[in-house]
């Protein structure tokens, strides 16, 4: 799921902009998500569904003008990295190990990297820089992010994991913010509101349902 996640990612944005391929992909990982979990037997409350809906309008009104008319390759593509995402996080929430699991996950990718590179070598053109800032950025970094993700997602239900992704582009606009000067625009403060709504709904209703469940468990006990 690693692998497919991160090529079918790569060859997508040789044909998409990135905020179309940004609304494909997230609406790729939240669908694959929430239908794993209510295939699996998990009932949506409606305070979930409102955030989920919440959160997710707010994302597409962030990325909103830079959206285009995808082509079909990148379109199909993204999704499907957006749907190998989605089982990549599912498959995540049993992770004992997160660190070791995101290890041997790495290693086992490099088996199909290796048969990549034998089809497209042809065409291959790498560079020091290119090599190194790929090391340090998918070796590296992207390797302490998805462990971090695994340890997050044992104490995240499936929806919840789901619907909390979609911090990581109002992250990325704080961090364009902060970092080099963009502007703090009405469209990030009202969509960055929609997000973090959301996901305060999805996140807070379970925890309240499950104490009110007990309270009515302990109640029939007596």
């Amino acid at each position: 799921m690693l692998f497919a996640y991160a090529v079918a990612f790569s060859f997508a944005y040789q044909s998409l902009e990135t905020g179309t391929g940004a609304l494909i992909l997230f609406g790729a990982v939240q669908i694959t998500m929430l239908l794993v979990s209510v295939v699996t037997g998990t009932r949506l409350r409606i305070f979930e569904w409102l955030g989920i809906a919440a959160a997710f309008c707010g994302f597409v009104y962030l990325v909103l003008p830079q959206v285009s008319t995808p082509s079909l390759t990148g379109f199909i593509l993204m999704t499907l990295s957006g749907v190998a995402w989605g089982f990549y996080s599912v498959i995540g929430r049993n992770s004992k190990n997160p660190l070791m699991d995101t290890h041997y996950n790495f290693l086992r990718s490099l088996v199909f990297v290796i048969v990549l590179l034998v089809f497209s070598f042809q065409g291959l053109h790498t560079t020091f820089n290119g090599v190194l800032y790929a090391l340090l950025s998918g070796g590296i970094m992207s390797a302490l992010g998805y462990t971090v993700w695994y340890m997050a997602l044992r104490r995240l239900a499936a929806t919840q994991a789901a619907v909390v992704q979609l911090l990581v582009p109002v992250i990325a606009a704080i961090g364009g913010v902060i970092f080099v000067a963009e502007d703090i625009t009405m469209r990030l403060m009202i969509s960055g509101a929609m997000i973090l709504g959301g996901i305060f709904l999805v996140v807070l209703a379970k925890p309240k349902l499950a104490t009110h469940k007990t309270v009515q468990n302990d109640k029939q006990s007596d």
